[in-house]
This record gives C-alpha cells, sequence and structure tokens, in this order.
C-alpha cells in the first residue's frame, strides 16, 4: 500500500499578489460602504454649518436678552390624535396680561435623531391672543417642539421643548 502525500503548493509571486489585492479591495469596500452609511444618514445635526451658526451667535444672546426683557406669557399645548394629526394651541399674553394679536407665529416638530422626520404645523390666529395649528403623519415617541413668534418682520419669540407625544 502506497499512501498518497499531498503535493504543497508553492507559494508564487503571482499567488502573493493575488491574496494582497484581494484583501485590500475587501477592506477598502468596507471602508466605502460604512462611509456612504455615515455621508447619508447624518441624523441629529443641529446646524447644517457649524461656521454660520458660530457667526450667528451674537445675534442669538442679544435676541434672548429682548425676549427676557419682553416678560411675555406664552404657553402650548399639543396632543396627538390617533390618526397622526397633531393639534397645536398657544395662547400669547404681555407682562400685563393682554392678549398679544397680529403675531406670526410658526412651530415646528424636530426629531432629535433624524431631522428627516421632521414636521411643520401651519398656525393661524383664532382670535386675539389664541394661536392653532396642526400637522399630519405624526409618529409616537420624543420630539422638539420649536416656536418662533414674528412681529412686523423681526423675531420677537423664540422656544425649544423636549416633548413626548403618545
Amino acid at each position: 500500500m502506497t499512501a498518497s502525500v499531498p503535493v504543497a503548493r508553492p507559494i508564487t509571486g503571482r499567488y502573493v499578489l493575488i491574496v494582497i489585492l484581494v484583501f485590500f479591495s475587501v477592506v477598502i469596500g468596507a471602508n466605502l460602504a460604512m462611509m456612504r452609511l455615515a455621508i447619508m444618514t447624518l441624523p441629529g445635526t443641529e446646524v447644517d454649518s457649524a461656521y454660520s451658526a458660530s457667526l450667528a451667535y451674537q445675534r442669538e444672546i442679544i435676541a434672548a436678552r429682548q425676549q427676557n426683557e419682553r416678560n411675555w406669557q406664552v404657553q402650548a399645548h399639543i396632543h396627538r390624535q390617533s390618526d397622526g394629526l397633531a393639534v397645536l394651541a398657544i395662547e400669547a399674553h404681555d407682562r400685563a396680561g393682554a392678549p398679544l394679536a397680529g403675531m406670526g407665529f410658526v412651530a415646528q416638530l424636530e426629531r432629535p435623531v433624524d431631522r428627516r422626520a421632521d414636521r411643520t404645523i401651519d398656525i393661524s390666529e383664532a382670535h386675539a391672543g389664541t394661536y392653532r395649528g396642526s400637522a399630519e403623519g405624526v409618529a409616537v415617541g420624543q420630539w422638539d417642539l420649536v416656536i418662533k413668534g414674528d412681529a412686523d418682520g423681526r423675531r420677537m419669540f423664540l422656544t425649544k421643548n423636549r416633548i413626548v407625544l403618545n
């Protein structure tokens, strides 16, 4: 009986080249796939350009101080219906308690983790100091409710609150 001994295949330069090319192709392919996924998703970013936001920072500080000096009382109530419709009611009064009429309120529901899910709420004045609006397709979960109030083309009020809609 003769036992057959497997013949070892010699390692040639061509074999080493193929192994190295396959290895680096897999590594580069995985890096490209991860890079593409990271660039496509980009959830959770607050601003598109940090440089532009830093330039506007001083104006935001001044606007916040002016808002505090006005001492307006703005209350917002929002609830989500079972069909996904979110209804927002805003009551706005000045420091003396008089209703704020003629304000241009704009509201937005922002997803903290995915900007693509943001919803704008169309707001109109129901009567002096009371504003109402709604947005469709609002999912259950955490949202940031951003309310801006403008008068005469100037931003007079801004608030951002984290809420949970059921």
